[in-house]
Protein backbone atom coordinates (compact mmCIF):
# COMPACT_ATOMS: atom_id res chain seq x y z
CA UNK A 1 0.00 0.00 0.00
CA UNK A 2 1.06 3.55 -0.71
CA UNK A 3 0.02 6.49 1.46
CA UNK A 4 -1.59 9.50 -0.23
CA UNK A 5 -3.10 12.60 1.28
CA UNK A 6 -5.34 15.40 0.11
CA UNK A 7 -7.49 18.10 1.62
CA UNK A 8 -11.27 18.22 1.81
CA UNK A 9 -13.63 20.81 3.24
CA UNK A 10 -15.03 20.39 6.76
CA UNK A 11 -18.53 19.55 5.47
CA UNK A 12 -17.09 16.89 3.13
CA UNK A 13 -15.04 15.35 5.92
CA UNK A 14 -18.11 15.28 8.17
CA UNK A 15 -20.11 13.54 5.44
CA UNK A 16 -17.28 11.01 4.90
CA UNK A 17 -17.10 10.28 8.62
CA UNK A 18 -20.89 9.82 8.83
CA UNK A 19 -20.93 7.49 5.81
CA UNK A 20 -18.00 5.44 7.15
CA UNK A 21 -19.66 5.13 10.56
CA UNK A 22 -22.94 3.96 8.97
CA UNK A 23 -21.03 1.28 7.00
CA UNK A 24 -18.90 0.41 10.06
CA UNK A 25 -15.65 1.02 8.16
CA UNK A 26 -12.86 3.57 8.33
CA UNK A 27 -12.86 6.75 6.25
CA UNK A 28 -9.76 5.37 4.54
CA UNK A 29 -11.61 2.18 3.53
CA UNK A 30 -14.58 4.23 2.33
CA UNK A 31 -12.26 6.29 0.12
CA UNK A 32 -10.37 3.22 -1.18
CA UNK A 33 -13.67 1.58 -2.11
CA UNK A 34 -14.91 4.76 -3.82
CA UNK A 35 -11.69 5.09 -5.84
CA UNK A 36 -11.83 1.40 -6.84
CA UNK A 37 -15.47 1.77 -8.00
CA UNK A 38 -14.66 4.93 -9.97
CA UNK A 39 -11.70 3.31 -11.70
CA UNK A 40 -13.82 0.29 -12.57
CA UNK A 41 -16.58 2.54 -13.91
CA UNK A 42 -14.13 4.49 -16.04
CA UNK A 43 -12.62 1.30 -17.41
CA UNK A 44 -16.06 -0.15 -18.20
CA UNK A 45 -17.16 2.99 -20.06
CA UNK A 46 -13.85 3.71 -21.83
CA UNK A 47 -14.17 4.53 -25.49
CA UNK A 48 -13.21 1.80 -27.89
CA UNK A 49 -11.16 2.94 -30.85
CA UNK A 50 -13.28 3.98 -33.79
CA UNK A 51 -12.33 1.86 -36.78
CA UNK A 52 -13.75 2.69 -40.15
CA UNK A 53 -14.97 0.00 -42.54
CA UNK A 54 -11.99 -1.23 -44.58
CA UNK A 55 -13.85 -1.04 -47.90
CA UNK A 56 -14.96 2.51 -47.15
CA UNK A 57 -11.41 3.50 -46.23
CA UNK A 58 -9.99 1.91 -49.41
CA UNK A 59 -12.47 3.81 -51.59
CA UNK A 60 -11.88 7.04 -49.74
CA UNK A 61 -8.11 6.61 -50.00
CA UNK A 62 -8.48 6.31 -53.78
CA UNK A 63 -10.75 9.36 -53.96
CA UNK A 64 -8.56 11.58 -51.78
CA UNK A 65 -5.08 10.37 -52.84
CA UNK A 66 -4.74 13.00 -55.61
CA UNK A 67 -5.54 15.79 -53.14
CA UNK A 68 -2.91 14.58 -50.67
CA UNK A 69 -0.38 14.10 -53.50
CA UNK A 70 -0.91 17.53 -55.11
CA UNK A 71 -1.15 19.71 -52.01
CA UNK A 72 1.83 21.90 -51.14
CA UNK A 73 0.30 23.50 -48.02
CA UNK A 74 -2.42 22.96 -45.45
CA UNK A 75 -4.65 25.53 -47.15
CA UNK A 76 -4.19 23.93 -50.56
CA UNK A 77 -4.92 20.49 -49.09
CA UNK A 78 -8.08 21.86 -47.45
CA UNK A 79 -9.24 23.30 -50.80
CA UNK A 80 -8.54 20.07 -52.69
CA UNK A 81 -10.32 17.96 -50.08
CA UNK A 82 -13.27 20.38 -50.03
CA UNK A 83 -13.69 19.88 -53.80
CA UNK A 84 -14.11 16.18 -53.05
CA UNK A 85 -16.62 16.83 -50.23
CA UNK A 86 -14.31 16.21 -47.29
CA UNK A 87 -12.27 18.05 -44.68
CA UNK A 88 -9.64 17.35 -42.05
CA UNK A 89 -10.16 18.11 -38.36
CA UNK A 90 -7.87 17.63 -35.35
CA UNK A 91 -8.53 14.35 -33.55
CA UNK A 92 -6.45 13.43 -30.52
CA UNK A 93 -2.83 13.37 -31.63
CA UNK A 94 -3.67 13.28 -35.32
CA UNK A 95 -6.27 14.19 -37.90
CA UNK A 96 -9.64 12.77 -38.92
CA UNK A 97 -11.45 12.96 -42.24
CA UNK A 98 -15.04 14.27 -42.10
CA UNK A 99 -17.84 14.73 -44.62
CA UNK A 100 -18.40 18.41 -45.30
CA UNK A 101 -22.15 17.97 -45.86
CA UNK A 102 -23.03 16.67 -42.39
CA UNK A 103 -19.74 16.87 -40.45
CA UNK A 104 -19.74 13.11 -39.88
CA UNK A 105 -16.36 11.58 -39.02
CA UNK A 106 -15.31 8.91 -41.52
CA UNK A 107 -11.86 7.76 -40.42
CA UNK A 108 -8.46 8.84 -39.21
CA UNK A 109 -6.17 10.34 -41.83
CA UNK A 110 -3.56 7.77 -40.84
CA UNK A 111 -5.96 5.01 -41.94
CA UNK A 112 -5.65 6.53 -45.41
CA UNK A 113 -1.86 6.38 -45.15
CA UNK A 114 -1.62 10.09 -44.29
CA UNK A 115 0.08 10.29 -40.89
CA UNK A 116 -0.11 13.68 -39.20
CA UNK A 117 3.64 13.69 -38.48
CA UNK A 118 4.39 13.11 -42.17
CA UNK A 119 2.12 15.98 -43.18
CA UNK A 120 3.72 18.27 -40.58
CA UNK A 121 7.14 17.49 -42.05
CA UNK A 122 5.90 17.98 -45.58
CA UNK A 123 4.19 21.32 -44.96
CA UNK A 124 6.74 22.43 -42.30
CA UNK A 125 3.94 23.53 -39.99
CA UNK A 126 1.18 22.11 -37.80
CA UNK A 127 -2.40 21.71 -38.94
CA UNK A 128 -4.16 25.04 -38.26
CA UNK A 129 -5.78 24.96 -34.84
CA UNK A 130 -4.32 21.60 -33.76
CA UNK A 131 -3.58 21.54 -30.03
CA UNK A 132 -0.88 18.83 -29.98
CA UNK A 133 2.14 21.17 -29.86
CA UNK A 134 4.52 18.59 -28.37
CA UNK A 135 4.28 16.42 -31.50
CA UNK A 136 4.77 19.42 -33.79
CA UNK A 137 7.85 20.59 -31.89
CA UNK A 138 9.33 17.09 -31.91
CA UNK A 139 8.72 16.56 -35.63
CA UNK A 140 9.86 19.99 -36.77
CA UNK A 141 12.77 19.89 -34.33
CA UNK A 142 13.91 16.61 -35.89
CA UNK A 143 13.60 18.12 -39.36
CA UNK A 144 15.63 21.20 -38.45
CA UNK A 145 18.34 18.98 -36.97
CA UNK A 146 18.47 16.94 -40.17
CA UNK A 147 17.58 13.69 -38.41
CA UNK A 148 16.80 10.58 -40.40
CA UNK A 149 13.11 9.74 -39.92
CA UNK A 150 13.31 6.17 -41.15
CA UNK A 151 15.32 4.82 -38.25
CA UNK A 152 14.79 1.21 -37.22
CA UNK A 153 14.95 0.26 -33.58
CA UNK A 154 15.78 -3.23 -32.36
CA UNK A 155 13.46 -4.66 -29.70
CA UNK A 156 14.76 -4.65 -26.15
CA UNK A 157 15.44 -7.94 -24.40
CA UNK A 158 12.95 -8.68 -21.60
CA UNK A 159 14.01 -7.38 -18.20
CA UNK A 160 16.43 -9.69 -16.44
CA UNK A 161 17.66 -11.41 -19.59
CA UNK A 162 20.87 -10.85 -21.43
CA UNK A 163 21.79 -11.67 -25.00
CA UNK A 164 23.95 -14.79 -25.42
CA UNK A 165 27.69 -14.08 -25.31
CA UNK A 166 29.40 -13.62 -28.66
CA UNK A 167 31.94 -16.12 -29.80
CA UNK A 168 35.37 -14.59 -29.47
CA UNK A 169 36.89 -16.56 -32.30
CA UNK A 170 39.39 -18.11 -29.91
CA UNK A 171 39.69 -21.93 -29.78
Amino acid sequence: MQRISFQVSHPTLAALMDAAQRDDISVGQLLRDAVRRELHRRHATAKTPQRADERLVAGLATLLAPAFAEAESWSQLASLLRLRGHELRPAGGGLAVHHISDGRRICKASELGQAYSTLIRRFQSPFPGHSQRHLVERVLGDVSAGADHDEVLEPLAPTGTHPPPRASGLP
